[in-house]
């Protein structure tokens, strides 16, 4: 599964590049991000600058651009 990670990644950056939320919701994308532990999934998101939010029993997952993130991960 974490082959396709990268993949996802470049669908979460192209959404919010244009919109302040992406919602992931496709069962496919959502065994990629639920394949990784709820740190994990934490990291990838602060590493990319984000902020995740796990919603509705876990049938959605979104992201949002958090300048707070952006802001220590230029720091290192």
């Amino acid at each position: 599964m974490l082959r396709n990670l990268p993949a996802l990644e470049n669908k979460i950056t192209a959404v919010l590049a244009t919109r302040p939320e992406c919602f992931i919701t496709h069962p496919a994308e959502l065994a990629i991000l639920k394949s990784l532990s709820p740190a994990e999934l934490e990291k990838f998101a602060l590493d990319h600058g984000w902020r995740v939010v796990s919603r509705i029993g876990g049938r959605q997952i979104e992201f949002y651009n958090d300048a707070a993130a952006r802001l220590a991960r230029d720091e290192f």
